[in-house]
């Protein structure tokens, strides 16, 4: 299955991106998401899309769960990413089963594949904080 989506510019960077399921506005300006920032979102999305997969298979349950990504770029050029920090905090998770969530979260750090492509250019590391 192919994805696919559409950006326009205008000739000051600002820009429109559209996908199946909607639209934002990307370049500098406030309120508009830049190339990195969409490009880390779409690691979040993937990596929460995969846990939440396997945290209902595994018929475990939690109120809400976040997700904050630093990636740190090379200096050389391209400058790639060099490291990524993911930072996941699970809220209202079924105490007594932390074991089983962090389970989940590896074995979706595994099977996202937006995570799997970053990993072939970057050193990844995922921590998960129960509250």
């Amino acid at each position: 299955m192919a994805n696919k989506i559409k950006m326009v510019f205008d000739n000051n960077y600002h820009g429109i991106l559209t996908g199946h399921h909607g639209a934002t506005r990307v370049g500098s300006e406030e309120g508009a998401l830049a190339a990195y920032d969409m490009f880390l979102g779409g690691l979040a999305a993937c990596l929460n899309h995969t846990f939440q997969s396997i945290v209902d298979k595994k018929k475990l349950s939690f109120h809400s769960v976040s997700y904050d990504i630093i990636g740190e770029k090379r200096k050389e050029v391209p400058t790639t990413l060099e490291t990524v920090a993911v930072s996941v905090v699970l809220k209202g998770a079924e105490q007594g089963k932390e074991s089983q969530y962090q389970k989940a979260m590896d074995l979706a750090t595994e099977y996202c594949s937006v995570y799997q492509t970053i990993a072939k250019v970057a050193e990844m590391s995922t921590t998960i904080t129960f509250k």
